[in-house]
């Protein structure tokens, strides 16, 4: 079973009442299938931007469901390249995006999201490994 880490670029679009609904499809879909983690950045970023009831509810309920992996050492080692590299590469990646990365590399878990920065994170990545 492919565990999958949502980043917050899909979450954002499947929380919305009016988000896209393919994108929305596909993350409750994986939910259902009980395929689905978070990591710690994914949720500050969620809650940092949860605005009313109906979204804190609803980030609340799934937070209470859905796993969290751990954000170890090793994450803030890979970090930490990643950064470097995306930026020798000419990529400038917001480092919300590289942790979250990081932790989909480590973890060994594939990433959904609908935020190009990955693209270039993973382009990265797979020159470096």
């Amino acid at each position: 079973m492919e565990i999958t880490l949502i980043d917050t670029s899909s979450w954002i679009e499947a929380l919305r009442k009016n988000g896209k609904k393919e994108i929305r499809d596909r993350v409750y879909a994986l939910i259902m299938e009980g395929k689905v983690v978070f990591c710690h950045m994914v949720l500050l970023v969620l809650w940092n931007g949860a605005q009313g009831d109906y979204e804190k509810k609803k980030l609340k309920e799934l937070e209470e469901t859905i796993p969290c992996i751990l954000t170890t050492s090793e994450i803030w080692d890979i970090s930490n390249t990643l950064a470097r590299e995306c930026r020798a590469s000419g990529f400038t990646i917001p480092a919300t995006d590289i942790m979250i990365a990081a932790c989909s590399i480590f973890h060994k878990v594939s990433i959904d999201h609908c935020d190009s920065h990955f693209d270039q994170i993973f382009e990265v990545y797979n020159q470096i490994k």
